[in-house]
């Protein structure tokens, strides 16, 4: 897989050595809203700063379907390495390197929510999660173990295919290459390599959205600003590595 990624798109240089795992992220939902930065501060580690839109600060709640996650080299296996996972994201930038910031990351995976905190410092919670595609629709629902915290709903994409062109709102969202992640007290980064995705423009009809009003965002949880759709894209990510001041 990873030498069948192109790196000519990232707009900073990615590591030379060896990734540590491969991934695809298959059939997802892109639901976006603007939101006030002061609703985000609490949820922003120390030393890291928002990233801004033409001024506007935004977070993004997206269903998708993990597929054969695995280390390099070894396979995927069944019942472990392909899951739904359901997160909460909103945009970050340190040392002039954009990435996302994951406020949460719920995932039908009793391993990775074991595993990605203790490795990576990731917020992931456990949920039973299911995702079901049809053609151009992708039904979803998640329900947190701990709180019973929910999304549901279902996309249906319209309109062709794209790429984000540079500059746009689109671009700013989706062509990010690095994630932002705190352990034990330290700030870290994983550089995560994909090529450019391509979406849809969707639509989204949400039936329950107490996970992302869970919150306290100051946002309409059912009436998402920018909805998108993609099939997905095949990914390497780095270990996560300390990030200076």
């Amino acid at each position: 897989m990873a030498n069948r990624i192109s790196r000519d798109h990232v707009p900073f240089p990615m590591p030379d050595r060896p990734h540590a795992l491969s991934q695809e992220w298959r059939n997802l939902t892109f639901m976006h809203w603007e939101v006030d930065p002061n609703k985000l501060k609490p949820y922003i580690p120390d030393g890291l700063d928002l990233d801004y839109f033409q001024g506007k600060a935004y977070v993004g709640t997206i269903p998708f379907m993990m597929r054969n996650v695995r280390p390099r080299f070894l396979p995927a296996v069944p019942g472990i390495s392909t899951f739904p996972e359901f997160n909460i994201r909103t945009y970050v930038t340190k040392n002039g390197i954009p990435g996302v910031l994951f406020i949460t990351l719920d995932a039908q995976s009793r391993i990775t929510c074991w595993h990605a905190p203790r490795a990576y410092g990731l917020p992931y919670r456990y949920a039973k999660c299911s995702l079901e595609t049809n053609q151009d629709t992708y039904k979803w629902k998640s329900q947190r173990k701990t709180d019973g915290a929910i999304l549901e709903g279902e996309c249906k994409i319209i309109g062709p295919e794209m790429i984000a062109q540079r500059d746009s709102l689109e671009y700013f969202l989706f062509e990010r290459y690095s994630l932002y992640t705190e352990k034990n007290g330290k700030l870290h980064m994983a550089y995560t390599l994909h090529e450019p995705w391509k979406f849809h423009n969707a639509e989204v009809r949400i039936t329950n959205n107490s996970l992302t009003e869970s919150y306290a965002l100051g946002i309409n949880v059912l009436d998402p600003e920018y909805i998108h759709a993609s099939r997905g894209v095949e990914v390497i990510t780095w270990p996560i590595e300390e990030v200076n001041s």
